[in-house]
């Protein structure tokens, strides 16, 4: 669309950024919708497809309640935990893993990248190694941890306020501390609960109940209407803490709200499936060339994130030649994106 020059008529100049943002707004819309229905399109092709193809009509009736022997089990019990379980805790780890990277300015300030996920993995291993614990008490201490080690790295990385770069390194290195404490925990742990603490190292939905999903829509309820309510003075963060103050922002409110929210989510989604890596980092820039950066991320992300960890896990699953837990799988696709991410960081002469 050409630019206005000077001798166009008065009004043009108006009309014409209408325009742009109408454009612009048609495309967020296009965007989204091609999103929700890449996920709900990937839920039902988990739920049809497998070791075994279950038709979608016996799909639908098995959902309805009807009763159908061959595949009741299949499709209720195996498959349709692990969609709903993928989609959710996808959604969780994308909207924190956005809402750090915006409110920091900084791609690489991710909660799987500065150490949250790592801590609730940590405590959850220690839990089960040497408390013994299992269950729903796993889950809350690794909730508990993770809500402790944002703390932390904020508290760590404060001097006369808080920079991402600063907070990127202290989270990195009390990942790397974290890292060492789970590994020597895993050396000292018996036979009978390792499998269940390696699922705290990378991530898995393997063997989750459906029962598992409340949590995780409690958590979106609170901590992702919390975000989303917060989504404008998100946005205006992204302009500098001097301008988001200059239009009216609380900088120490927002701030608050939307750590405690964005490590909620992660949290609750690690207790359930696990520090699944590099979701919370890859939603966000993914939503960001999708939607060339127009408007909030949050949903987009979420949306993202959903994907990544449903198609990882089917991935795993089925498309490779042995079975792999979906952490492994988003794994291998987030590790070349982060030393890209250092090497630009670097050659432009950033603060990593």
């Amino acid at each position: 669309m050409n630019e206005p020059l000077r001798s166009d008529p008065p009004g043009y100049a108006t009309a014409w950024l209408a325009r742009i943002r109408r454009e612009r707004a048609r495309r967020r819309w296009r965007v989204l919708a091609a999103l929700l229905a890449c996920l709900l399109a990937g839920v039902v092709l988990t739920l049809m497809l497998g070791q075994s193809l279950t038709p979608l009509v016996t799909v639908l009736r098995v959902l309805g309640g009807a009763d159908v022997p061959e595949a009741e089990f299949i499709v209720r019990e195996l498959r349709l935990p692990r969609a709903v379980i993928s989609a959710l805790s996808g959604i969780c780890f994308g909207l924190g893993g956005v809402a750090f990277q915006t409110m920091l300015r900084n791609p690489l300030a991710s909660p799987d990248i500065i150490g949250i996920s790592t801590g609730a993995s940590a405590a959850a291993v220690f839990a089960i190694v040497v408390l013994s614990l299992s269950g729903p008490a796993v889950s809350i201490v690794a909730v508990v941890a993770g809500l402790g080690v944002a703390l932390a790295i904020y508290a760590l990385s404060w001097r006369e306020g808080v920079t991402g770069a600063r907070l990127v390194l202290v989270g990195i290195g009390l990942a790397a501390m974290l890292q060492s404490f789970t590994a020597y925990l895993l050396t000292r742990a018996p036979s009978w609960s390792l499998q269940e603490a390696l699922r705290w190292m990378t991530g898995s939905v393997n063997g989750v109940q459906l029962e598992q999903a409340l949590p995780l829509l409690v958590a979106l309820l609170l901590f992702g209407g919390l975000l989303l309510s917060r989504s404008r003075d998100l946005e205006t963060l992204r302009m500098g803490d001097d301008i988001a103050a200059g239009l009216g922002v609380r900088l120490t409110a927002t701030r608050v709200i939307v750590i405690v929210a964005a490590v909620g989510l992660v949290a609750f989604a690690t207790a359930v499936a696990g520090p699944v890596a590099f979701v919370a980092f890859l939603s966000g820039p993914i939503a960001a060339r999708l939607t060339s950066r127009n408007g909030s991320l949050l949903i987009p992300s979420a949306l993202v994130g959903a994907l990544l960890v449903l198609l990882g896990d089917y991935a795993g699953q089925f498309l490779l030649p042995a079975r792999y837990p979906v952490g492994i799988v988003t794994g291998v696709l987030g590790a070349p994106y982060l030393v890209y991410l250092i090497i630009r960081d670097n050659k432009s002469g950033g603060a990593l």
